[in-house]
């Protein structure tokens, strides 16, 4: 037995489950800092589960942002950084970390999201309260016991990526020129006019 099994065999918990989102990770700083939405309320992932606001309300009073693990790709060998800060929005849970940059691997996770080729994010958790619609099979999660946050390649919810990744010698209009196209992509929003 090993990694989240062992971790939960130890602690009597039972099976952790994973999503990965891909959407809204914002800004990669050169000090390996970044922030966005590890999870979206009100979306059906891939894996048929739905999470409701305040699903992790407990879990974030009770660990807090320290409790809270940063992995590649959901390896607890793997460990790639802290989590600043994590919180409920009217959107999701809102995640603010920084890549350890003395650990390779962070280097490495760093350097894939400057070029784009790494910008998932999923959350490792167990499920405490929730229950399946039993014609959709979706299951609505109400409760979740959050043990850590991944940076991933695939992730379950597809709204959860990396946004952008900030480059050494950005400037600012540059900056505001990608979030603008970012903007522009997202469905429904129309730029106003005066």
């Amino acid at each position: 037995m090993n990694g989240p099994a062992r971790i939960l065999a130890r602690h009597g918990a039972s099976a952790l489950n994973t999503k990965a989102l891909s959407g809204t990770l914002a800004n990669v700083a050169s000090d390996g800092s970044f922030e966005g939405y590890a999870a979206l309320f009100g979306r059906v992932d891939l894996g048929r589960d739905l999470i409701l606001p305040g699903a992790f309300a407990r879990s974030l009073a009770e660990r807090g942002a320290g409790g809270v693990r940063m992995l590649f790709q959901h390896d607890p060998a793997e460990p790639i950084g802290t989590w600043l800060s994590l919180h409920e929005d009217g959107v999701g849970l809102f995640v603010r970390g920084r890549l350890a940059l003395d650990v390779g691997r962070a280097r490495e996770v760093l350097a894939l999201m400057r070029a784009g080729a790494l910008d998932g994010l999923s959350i490792g958790f167990r499920a405490v309260e929730g229950r399946t619609d039993p014609r959709s099979r979706v299951r609505r999660l109400s409760r979740i016991d959050l043990w850590e946050v991944s940076v991933v390649t695939f992730p379950m919810q597809p709204d959860a990526r990396i946004a952008s990744v900030k480059r050494a010698g950005d400037t600012l209009t540059a900056a505001i020129r990608r979030g603008a196209r970012r903007l522009r992509a997202f469905p429904g929003l129309r730029p106003a006019t005066a």
